[in-house]
């Protein structure tokens, strides 16, 4: 009866028990042959005999020719109009000038043809022939261009990216007819080919930059890049810093903007969202909204912004260190209100904060999951239940819920989704110094951010700039926003081969610059 424990696992794996990656078993670079059903057999199995490859049969001078293609890639329309009705027409010349298809190649090698089946390419092969024609006849499925949902302005231009690579260079080119305006391709993916986009000024951006951001991007080897958030994480300096260092956008006239200041932006086939690079810790403050309004608005609702971000921050870790520490600090009327708020509770204000906060992000992350008529009535229903009977059981005081209230709305005022999530991160080890060491824990906790900001980097530039280092001439568009006549040269930070932007008197006319 003990032979169980003395017997070895016997149980057989199908699993192969290999290092090298997977990728190494993808399709051979080996040369058709001049037999043309062995070449079918070839592209056949490199498919693994999938259902949706089709070969059809077609005639060309007496001699039968297939087509071979993905049914569910390509568009039977184009096929029909621009390769099976041009062949039977036009009998005796070569098939390359027949096919009236804008792209029209040909290839003898097999990875190629198969890369090119499945980008939507239809292939020809005919008898004694080693060359196959490849003829793009790709089906589009494309939304129209619509304003994002997580970047919308009352003012301005309310249009966004969508998932198709092609149509969001053509929304940029359309806006910017500079000749000089270049892209580069480069694929990423071993096993998944994924198209990316790297867009900049030649003339404008540092060379220095954009090989660097060439470098990092053509260094990337994986099965497959999906989502920009990928490339994100492989090409930015410090992955395990909270704060983002490449800005995330899907508005067009946000990466313009950028673009004109000399950064490079990074686009990839299949999400409406691109990546700028280098970025620093101010322009996830800036909006389009700033420089569509009024001056004295625009640097209102800027400086709204700074500010939320230390109430988000910084606001719970006091409100703990207060009530915990230096209770002498507060009036006596507030002190008696908030003495009379916590004598029920029987849990320190650290659990207090937390629990409030942790409920905060499910109630959050449950309404961005379900459908929108849902999540509002759980954010509204569940808020306000969750709240009531908190307070009402005396695990939370009637402040706490308050604090919190602020610090969450403070936290979404954020233009930047991402930046948003960093600083609610960042108030959790605030909160436990406060609760530790009162106000000097969220000094020394404000101290070590700075100086990792001060340490940061985004692609050689300065994350914390132009506060550190400090430059005083670029303040102008950091906290608040100096008029546009104003803003005269472009960010140091940018690397940007021209600094000027406009004249040194834009405003001839006004003698007083007023």
């Amino acid at each position: 009866m003990f032979n169980i424990f003395s017997k070895k696992n016997k149980e057989k794996h199908t699993f192969k028990n290999e290092t090298r990656p997977y990728q190494s078993e993808f399709v051979s670079d080996q040369t058709l042959s001049n037999d043309l059903h062995k070449n079918i057999s070839i592209i056949k199995e490199s498919f693994a005999d999938t259902a949706d490859l089709v070969c059809k049969t077609i005639n060309w001078n007496e001699k039968n020719g297939f087509l071979l293609y993905l049914e569910t890639l390509v568009d039977n329309e184009l096929i029909e109009n621009h390769i099976i009705k041009p062949i039977k027409q036009a009998q005796g010349q070569p098939i390359i000038e027949v096919i009236t298809a804008l792209d029209v190649k040909e290839s003898m090698k097999l990875s190629e043809i198969v890369k090119a089946l499945t980008s939507g390419f239809c292939a020809f092969l005919l008898p004694k022939s080693t060359k196959v024609t490849l003829i793009k006849v790709s089906k589009q499925h494309n939304r129209p261009p619509e304003e994002p949902f997580n970047e919308q302005v009352i003012r301005g231009a309310h249009i966004g990216f969508i998932e198709d690579l092609n149509t969001n260079i053509n929304i940029i080119r359309n806006q910017v007819q500079n000749p000089k305006l270049k892209v580069e391709y480069i694929t990423l993916g071993k096993t998944v080919s994924t198209k990316v986009a790297i867009m900049y000024f030649d003339d404008l951006a540092n060379k220095e930059l954009i090989t660097k951001v060439k470098e990092r991007i053509q260094s990337i080897s994986a099965d497959f890049i999906q989502i920009p958030g990928y490339i994100q994480e492989y090409i930015e300096d410090r992955t395990y810093s909270p704060f983002p260092q490449t800005l995330n956008t899907e508005r067009p006239d946000r990466l313009i903007a950028n673009l004109m200041d000399g950064r490079v932006g990074i686009m990839m086939n299949g999400t409406p969202t691109c990546l700028i690079a280098p970025s620093t810790l101010i322009s996830f403050f800036q909006s389009p909204d700033d420089y569509n309004g009024r001056v004295m608005i625009g640097s209102f609702y800027r400086f709204i912004r700074v500010f939320s971000f230390f109430v988000t921050i910084g606001l719970p870790a006091l409100y703990i260190a207060v009530v915990s520490f230096h209770y002498e600090s507060v009036p006596v009327e507030l002190l008696f209100a908030i003495k009379s708020s916590l004598e029920p509770i029987p849990v320190p204000p650290l659990l207090e904060a937390i629990f409030m906060a942790v409920t905060l992000e499910l109630i959050r992350e449950a309404t961005i999951r379900l459908p929108n008529p849902v999540a509002q009535t759980i954010g509204v229903v569940g808020g306000l239940v969750i709240g009531n009977a908190v307070v009402d059981a005396n695990l939370v005081s009637n402040m706490m819920i308050i604090v919190i209230a602020i610090t969450a709305i403070s936290s979404f005022i954020m233009p930047s989704t991402e930046m948003s999530t960093t600083i609610r991160l960042l108030s959790f080890p605030l909160m436990l110094a406060a609760a530790l060491f009162g106000l000097i824990g969220i000094v020394i906790g404000f101290l070590i951010i700075v100086i990792h900001l001060c340490k940061l980097e985004s692609f050689g530039s300065p994350y914390f700039a132009p506060f550190g280092p400090l430059r005083w001439k670029e303040l102008k568009d950091t906290i608040i926003r100096f008029p546009t006549w104003m803003l005269n040269s472009r960010p140091k930070d940018a690397q940007a081969v021209y600094r000027t932007t406009q004249a040194e008197n834009p405003r001839e006319w006004d003698e007083k610059n007023e």
